[in-house]
C-alpha cells in the first residue's frame, strides 16, 4: 500500500485532481480527512499500476476524478472513467488497475 500523508482540510473549495501529482511507476496518496466516521483519500496511479485484490472492513465509494481504471469487485470487472463512481461493499474482495494515468477519491465509511 502506498504511503499516505494524513491531514484534515476544512472550509475550502478544492479540486481533488490538484491534490496529488502523478509519479512514474508509482501510486501516490493524500489523506484529506481522518475521523471516527471515515476517511477521504485521493490517489494518483501511473498507467499500469494497481492495488491487488484485498478486502476492507468498511463500505467504500471510489470516484474517478481523472483517467480510466478497471475495478474488480467479487470477480466482476467494471470499467470506470472520469466522473464515474462505484460502491465497494465491505468484506467483498476488490482490486484497482490503472488503464491510463488515473486519479481517484476514496471515501471509507466507518459504520
Amino acid at each position: 500500500m502506498p504511503e499516505t500523508k494524513k491531514e484534515t482540510l476544512t472550509e475550502q473549495v478544492i479540486d481533488p485532481r490538484d491534490l496529488v501529482a502523478y509519479q512514474p511507476g508509482s501510486i501516490v496518496s493524500r489523506m484529506l480527512a481522518y475521523t471516527k466516521s471515515g476517511t477521504i483519500t485521493v490517489f494518483a496511479f501511473d498507467a499500469g499500476e494497481g492495488l491487488s485484490e484485498h478486502t476492507a472492513p468498511y463500505d467504500a465509494v471510489l470516484q474517478v476524478v481523472d483517467g480510466e481504471a478497471l475495478v474488480t469487485i467479487a470477480g466482476t470487472e467494471y470499467s470506470l472513467k472520469t466522473g464515474d463512481l462505484i460502491i465497494m461493499p465491505a468484506h467483498k474482495p476488490h482490486a484497482v488497475h490503472a488503464v491510463t494515468r488515473f486519479k481517484m477519491m476514496l471515501t471509507m465509511i466507518h459504520a
